[in-house]
Parts: structure tokens; sequence; C-alpha cells
């Protein structure tokens, strides 16, 4: 019985990417009836789910780290691609999309998935453990990079309001780049053990035994999998944004709500991938799992729009207003203050996802 339900899901998830990219290929440009978009967002959904397996299978065969860095960066893709694509239609009312995307990562990475695996993990095991050495590090950039690109547009002088001059922008890109392809590089190689799960005893574990490591044609499989699950959640997204954005505009609520559907949307597979990690007390890899995708949402975002506003019409508009530079600020003091142990009970896990709570408040009701 097992092996056979283990078969159906295998034939599911290879089933699922394809059938997207054919539907994507019947449904692109015409406008969808409610039954069209019904069907859509359900394939749309299988898709997502899809990615995360086939992401697994091939971070599974070439284990951690880099199995973290595969899924964030399919992730940031489909992140990317449909902020793109919906600034390309959206014209002066998406001037703020990337913005509103960009930070709704970053507080559902930073604050929504490190706060439950860190609670589900300390439920379950007793006490959340993982390394601070390279959890710190990953904080670090992220703030770094939040702070150079989402906090000094509002400061800046070069152009009115919370913009960035050409200059200005083009150095937050460059910078954006280079400390994310800094990460990767010590996270991978010079000091791959930072970003290691640990025992309760602070020892590494270099193997992963919950499964045995798929062969390479099975790996290979699922990459390309993989890169169809991608295509056809960023195209079935982008055939979906209109009913999405006329959905928020109908129930009255900001135009600031669509970037956070967009990043629960596109973070959905980190999320199940995390919460999987924390229940094996794998906390670091679930932590790995968040913040490589906040890291990666800032680090590819950003330069991909950046080179974007060439062509697309409209301001770009980077700057946080006063209320999310403060959650932005007080996410980073409690993340460093959970960091810095090494090891978080379930009240460090409850203060993440009360400042979340309050992020998704005041992102219905500034």
């Amino acid at each position: 019985m097992l092996a056979r339900l283990r078969s159906l899901t295998t034939r599911w998830t290879a089933v699922v990417p394809v059938a997207a990219v054919v539907l994507l290929a019947l449904t692109w440009g015409r406008d969808l009836p409610p039954a069209a978009v019904a069907l859509v967002t359900l394939v749309l959904a299988g898709a997502v789910l899809a990615a995360v397996h086939h992401a697994e299978v091939v971070a599974h065969r070439v284990g951690e780290p880099f199995g973290s860095l595969v899924l964030a960066v399919a992730v940031t893709i489909i992140e990317v691609a449909l902020i793109v694509t919906l600034m390309a239609d959206g014209g002066d009312k998406s001037s703020t999309l990337a913005r509103d995307t960009v930070f709704a990562a970053v507080m559902i990475t930073c604050n929504g998935i490190v706060g439950i695996c860190l609670l589900v993990a300390s439920l379950r095991h007793g006490l959340a453990v993982f390394n601070p050495e390279g959890t710190g590090a990953a904080l670090a950039t992220v703030a770094t990079l939040a702070t150079l690109s989402l906090v000094l547009p509002t400061f800046t002088t070069s152009k009115p309001g919370p913009e960035f001059s050409t200059a200005q922008l083009t150095f937050a890109a460059l910078s954006s780049l280079a400390l994310y392809g800094l990460f990767v590089a010590t996270q991978t190689v010079r000091h791959r053990d930072y970003f290691l799960p640990i025992t309760r005893m602070g020892e590494v574990i270099t193997q992963d035994d919950h499964a045995e490591a798929p062969s390479a044609r099975t790996a290979g499989i699922s990459l390309g999998l993989l890169g169809l699950a991608l295509v056809g959640v960023v195209g079935l997204a982008k055939g979906v944004s209109p009913t999405i954005e006329s959905g928020v505009e109908g129930a009255g609520l900001p135009h600031a709500v669509v970037g956070v559907i967009i990043a629960l949307l596109v973070l959905l597979p980190e999320t199940i991938a995390a919460l999987r990690a924390a229940r094996r007390d794998r906390v670091q890899t679930s932590l790995n799992l968040a913040l490589g995708s906040a890291m990666a949402s800032i680090g590819l975002t950003i330069p991909a729009v950046a080179l974007a506003s060439i062509w697309l019409s409209g301001p770009l508009v980077l700057g946080l207003g006063a209320t999310h530079m403060v959650l932005l600020a007080l996410t980073v003091v409690v993340a460093s203050l959970t960091v810095v142990p090494g090891r978080a009970t379930p009240l460090q896990g409850g203060v993440h996802l009360v400042l979340f709570a309050a992020y998704l408040e005041l992102a219905v009701n500034p």
C-alpha cells in the first residue's frame, strides 16, 4: 500500500507541471471566465506543490546547504517574474508592487516562517537548536540588503519621493548582487559547515538519514519538471492576477495587499519545506530556507526590477513608509536576539509570529 501511494504521488507530481504548461498555452493572453479562473487556480496550486516536491528531490541529491539554495533561487525566480509581468501590465498603480512584494517576503520569511518553524521544533523536540554563526551571517546580510534597498530610498534627496535616482538604483542593484553572491560563496564553499544542521550537543550533521539520496537520473528528471512547474506557476499566476487585483479593489483593501498575496503564493513551497525540516529537528535547514529566501528576494528582485525599469513606464517606488520601517527595525532586533544563543524556545517562535500578525493587520488596515 505504501509503495502504491508513493507511486501515485510520483506520477501526480510529474503530470501536474506538464498540465500547467499545457493550460498556460491554452489560456495565454485571453480573458478568463470565472470557471476557467477556478481551474487555473487549482492547477496553479498543484504546480506550486509539485515544484516543492521536485526542488526537495534535487536538494536531497546535492545535500545541504546547496539544497536550500536551490529552492530559494527557484522560488525567487517565480517572484521576480510575477513582479515584472504585473508591473508591465499595471502602469502607475504598480509602481510600489516591487517594494510591497519584497517587503512582504522579508516579513513572511523572517517572522512567519522562522516563527512557525521555531515554534514547531521547540514544541516537538523541547528546544530548537541551530548554528548561530551561519544564521547570524544570513540575518546580517538580509538586514543590510533590506536597509540599502527599502529604507534608504525614503531619505535620499536626489529625486523627489521615496525613489532612487538612476545612479542610486544602479548602485543598489549591483550591491545586492555582490552581497548575495558573497553570501552564496560563504554558504557553499568557504564556511559550509556553518549552515549545516547540528545536534543537541552542537555537533554538525553532515548526513541526512531520513531517506536515501535519489539517483542522478531521478534528480535530473526532477530538475526538468521543476523548470516546467516554475514556468507554469509564473504564467498561470499572471493569468489570474487581474482577478486578484480586482478582488482586492472590490474588497476595499489597499493595493499593497496584492504584493502580500503574491509573496504568500510564491513562498508557499519554502514554507512547506521549512516546516518539514523543523519537524525532523533540522532547524538550521529551516532557517537556511527562510533567510535564504528573504536574501534572494531582495538580492535578485531589486536588480531585476532595476533592469526592467529601463523599458517599463512609470515610477519605481522602493522606499518604505514609517510604519513598515518600524516593523523592519523591530524584526531585525528581535531576530538578532533569537539568533545569538543558537537555541530557541516556543517564546521566540511566538514573538516572531506576533510580529508577522502585526504586519498582516497593518497591511489590511494601515
